[in-house]
């Protein structure tokens, strides 16, 4: 059953006459919340409903115009051009920190100015320190100067081009809120696609009152969200209120660009604003940067380690694929859908170890040890745990993570978020081969709850030695098999 009711505005009048079409303006002339079961509109099907969404204002253009900027000046000033790379390498971290490859939607040059100056003169700084490229310290305040002013001039024309794309092809938005102050962004946004953003919906309870702005889908629960992000391709979400952890999770996990706008006196306060809307100052919501950093260093650990363990593993592999062939017959690896970071499906591999009657039984059948279904090549494979070694292809292909909460199938991730607190809290982090659970004695038939709350402590607890030690145990353990 969904709750999504539609915001519509008040329309022209009728002409005189038209008796049907005044009953029409009439109904539409209000917010008409959900009058029971109603399916919404299905996604696209194809490769399209499948694309993440591109974020608007991507880095690429400013990079750009920062490398030429370097470029040029290396050419008019060949006794700097071997600083040049180191220059602009050191350049691109110092904006990547400041947020300069991040612009706000009414960010200028000039506004970047300040901090471009600094960054600049700090390069070229260390370039001389280290190598003499920039020559005296006399040499080098004309040098600084020049660069500054032809980053800012490339920058300019980056920006220029970026809000001429933008008014030509605005992003798909969502605006996190339905009070008066939301609705006020979400007209000003209408008027205004210079900024980049077409309202395509609001997310939360239907508002009593009609806003005067074009007819809008209200989203009162994540799937529907979710559905619409998919759905219109949905590049930004604007918060006009404190942002909720799910909601911005979610948002990130699909590539949205999320922005707090000061819709109310007491929207931004989380840090300085940066641009905004027509009046309304706005801040662009990042990860913390000490969280991108944790996640890039696990994600790094992921790939090596896999990288490593699919070539270590090589002849494992085969060995296993060969006795599931003669074992079996067709049909090798088995395919099944899986829940993973931020509800997120994929497809996860495993040695098949069974045949399920059909695609039902093998997405809601609940497998323990035992099962008649199993044979005895299978029940061998899952002994060891050697089922799961395909699944080094998924960690590779960034499905999963080597440690994490275990996945598992939609149809449970359902029915158990509803029956244990915290349960759906798992998919806050990549799903994983292994997990903390998993070393504690929790796999196959075992307690949903405490699995849940392992889980949750790995997550709340999470550090890279961490990971390190669950893969050690989980080591060990692949060497006195127990039954699953």
């Amino acid at each position: 059953m969904t709750t999504e009711g539609t915001i519509r505005a008040a329309p022209l009048p009728a002409p005189p006459g038209r008796a049907r079409a005044r009953r029409a303006a009439a109904r539409r002339a209000a917010v008409h919340p959900p009058r029971g079961p109603r399916p919404g509109p299905p996604p696209r099907r194809g490769p399209r409903a499948r694309r993440r969404p591109v974020a608007r204002g991507g880095p690429v253009p400013l990079l750009v115009a920062d490398a030429s900027a370097v470029a040029v000046l290396a050419a008019a000033a060949p006794a700097v051009a071997p600083a040049a790379p180191a220059v602009f390498v050191l350049l691109v971290g110092l904006g990547g920190t400041a947020g300069l490859y991040r612009p706000a939607p009414a960010d200028t040059a000039l506004d970047e100015l300040p901090r471009l100056l600094g960054h600049i003169a700090l390069a070229w700084g260390a370039a001389q320190l280290l190598s003499g490229a920039a020559g005296s310290t006399a040499a080098l305040l004309p040098l600084v100067a020049a660069h500054t002013v032809l980053a800012t001039a490339a920058r300019a024309l980056a920006h220029h081009a970026r809000r001429r794309a933008a008014r030509a092809r605005p992003g798909a938005t969502l605006v996190v809120g339905t009070a008066p102050a939301a609705q006020r962004v979400v007209a000003v946004l209408v008027r205004h696609p210079e900024y980049g953003m077409r309202p395509v919906g609001m997310v939360g309870p239907v508002p009593r009152r009609l806003p005067a702005t074009a007819p809008l889908p209200v989203l009162t629960s994540t799937r529907e969200v979710r559905r619409a992000i998919v759905r219109d391709g949905v590049t930004d979400a604007v918060f006009t209120r404190a942002p909720q952890d799910a909601l911005l999770r979610l948002f990130r996990a699909h590539g949205c660009a999320v922005w707090l706008v000061a819709a109310e006196p007491s929207a931004v306060r989380a840090g300085p604003a940066r641009g905004h809307l027509w009046g309304f100052a706005c801040l662009r919501l990042g990860p913390p940067p000490g969280r991108r950093a944790a996640r890039l260093a696990k994600r790094g650990l992921d790939i090596a380690v896999a990288c490593a363990a699919l070539l270590a593993a090589a002849p494992l592999l085969a060995l296993c694929a060969l006795a599931v062939r003669l074992s079996e017959g067709p049909g090798v690896l088995f395919r099944q859908t899986r829940v993973g970071e931020d509800g997120r499906p994929f497809a996860m591999l495993k040695f098949r170890t069974l045949r399920p009657a059909d695609e039902r039984e093998a997405a809601t059948r609940w497998t323990v040890a035992g099962d008649p279904r199993l044979t005895p090549v299978g029940r061998l494979l899952r002994r060891t745990s050697l089922d799961e070694l395909p699944q080094l292809w998924n960690v590779l292909r960034g499905d999963m993570s080597l440690v994490g909460p275990r996945p598992e199938r939609p149809h449970f991730v359902e029915r158990f978020s509803r029956l244990y607190p915290g349960y759906a809290d798992r998919h806050r982090m990549p799903a994983g081969l292994t997990g903390l659970a998993q070393v504690s004695g929790l796999r196959g038939d075992t307690s949903i709850e405490d699995r849940a709350r392992f889980d949750n402590l790995y997550i709340e607890t999470w550090s890279l030695w961490q990971d390190v030690r669950i893969m050690l145990r989980t080591t060990a353990l692949c060497f006195r098999p127990g039954g699953r």
